[in-house]
């Protein structure tokens, strides 16, 4: 079997039930290890490569498909609740429709951390559909401690998004222990950096965390909405619906959380947080400037 950086594979232990994308060969106790991240899934692992095995192209299109289906199904949705958001703000800026009033609407900036820049990429396509306004920034999990104090100083967003790849692992502990987890504890202490500079919730919103990541301890850090409740797999675009609704949600309004939850692909299985105001302003008039 030839596998390689970037082959597609699933591990015969799990029966295949997730596709990863090769990102590193390593040499680990005389065997060959892939390191490992999940090509829909917020996951990171590695394998022996005796436990590797590439799906054959009609498999590997089959599930291609069926992703891409849930992914557009939950677009569909979303798109519904963000009509219904506008139509609501309109008839309350316009009386119930009795006056004619031109507005206009700020959404609110985003700021997204990934570790993964495929992912990112997939995020900041889909941030483009809906219309949200977005810096996306590719960087390693374990420096994003050190590089978010300066990002939030240079791009003052309202919204800060941070994930990329995680995992828990038996081995290493208990599900309440935080050494457990690839990467939980460097999204924790970047929230922790974070709140530091903008203690307010409300005045940053903050999303944290990846695949099965240590829940407890990203909200008790400071964020607002993170993964994952019961240690489940989340699918690598459930940040950008969380934050779509919370970014064309007014300021006056809080955001519920299972209207939050309900369309993105992982549900509150793989994500959950507490009530958090919206960031869109509304305001008015709105008067195009025309050339003389």
């Amino acid at each position: 079997m030839d596998v390689q950086i970037n082959s597609i594979v699933g591990r015969k232990s799990y029966h295949c039930d997730i596709l990863f994308r090769v990102i590193d060969i390593q040499q680990q106790g005389g065997k060959k290890v892939a390191i490992l991240h999940g090509e829909d899934y917020r996951l990171i692992a590695d394998a022996p490569f005796e436990d590797l095995v590439q799906p054959d192209p009609a498999e590997r299109s089959k599930r291609t498909a069926e992703s891409r289906s849930l992914e557009e199904q939950s677009y569909e949705l979303f798109k519904q609740d963000i009509q219904l958001l506008k139509e609501k703000r309109e008839y309350e800026s316009t009386n119930g429709y009795k006056e004619e009033l031109s507005y206009f609407q700020l959404p609110g900036r985003v700021l997204h951390l990934d570790g993964d820049p495929n992912y990112l990429k997939k995020c900041l396509n889909l941030y483009e559909k809906i219309g949200v306004t977005v810096y996306g920034i590719h960087c390693y999990e374990k420096e994003m401690p050190y590089k978010i104090g300066s990002l939030l100083d240079q791009y003052r967003p309202n919204v800060l998004v941070i994930t990329g790849h995680d995992a828990y692992s038996k081995s290493k502990g208990k599900k309440t222990d935080l050494n457990a987890y690839r990467h939980s504890k460097s999204f924790v202490r970047t929230v922790i950096e974070a709140r530091k500079k903008v203690p307010n919730l409300d005045q940053l919103v903050i999303f944290a965390g990846a695949c099965q990541s240590h829940f407890e301890s990203l909200i008790q850090a400071g964020a607002n909405f993170a993964s994952s409740p019961l240690r489940v797999n989340i699918h690598a675009l459930d940040p950008v619906y969380i934050v779509a609704k919370i970014c064309y949600t007014s300021f006056m309004e809080q955001v519920n959380v299972w209207d939050v939850l309900r369309n993105t692909l992982t549900g509150q299985k793989g994500l959950g947080g507490i009530e958090t105001k919206g960031v869109l302003r509304t305001g008015m008039p709105y008067k195009p400037i025309e050339d003389e």
